[in-house]
């Protein structure tokens, strides 16, 4: 029982060491892919809505190309007036336009851009980017696409950091062990 005991007192700490630490490359890991998914949304928002700005036409700036967002990973555009009503898009979800939470418009006049993961139904799942269009007349650009590669990147980040830990916890436990059980590890009294 003391022995148990023993390696307790020193496999317990480090138990919890490992733990945070794989807690840690996990939420940096998945916070990275997570964030690298706006990168072509920011550029495709803010250079539709540069445009917009200088007098472009909202239907000339959109590609013609339909995007079923439920099926396609492919990056699409919908362009709102200054009420969030969708003026032009090429985003459709069942053959419409999908509808964004209103509250998106208010954060982004206030802040001048809103990043969000955006579900408008179960299973479908974008990174999109909102910014608004300052001068003219007004509105919004959203930029979006698919997390659907993300999030499978995500599910394998999140079997291999499993792992990790578990083998980890597992050797670190059998060499405290020894430590404790074998004669030559411990101090001769």
């Amino acid at each position: 029982m003391k022995i148990i005991l023993n390696m307790l007192k020193f496999w317990l700490p480090l138990a919890a060491a490992i733990t945070l630490f794989c807690g840690l490359l996990y939420t940096v890991a998945q916070q990275s892919y997570r964030m690298d998914a706006n990168d072509p949304q920011i550029q495709m928002a803010e250079d539709t809505a540069r445009a917009l700005q200088s007098g472009g036409t909202a239907g000339l700036l959109i590609p013609s190309e339909k995007i079923d967002i439920a099926q396609s990973l492919a990056p699409y555009l919908i362009i709102y007036d200054s009420n969030g009503q969708p003026v032009v898009s090429n985003a459709l979800l069942h053959g419409q336009i999908p509808a964004i939470p209103a509250g998106i418009f208010d954060y982004t006049r206030k802040n001048g851009e809103d990043r969000v993961s955006w579900q408008p139904e179960p299973g479908v799942r974008s990174a999109a980017v909102i910014v608004p269009v300052s001068g003219g007349k007004g509105g919004f650009v959203l930029a979006g696409r698919s997390l659907r590669e993300v999030e499978i990147r995500e599910s394998n980040l999140t079997y291999m950091v499993e792992i990790g830990w578990l083998v980890t916890i597992l050797a670190s436990l059998v060499v405290v062990g020894l430590f404790e059980i074998l004669p030559f590890t411990r101090s001769q009294k």
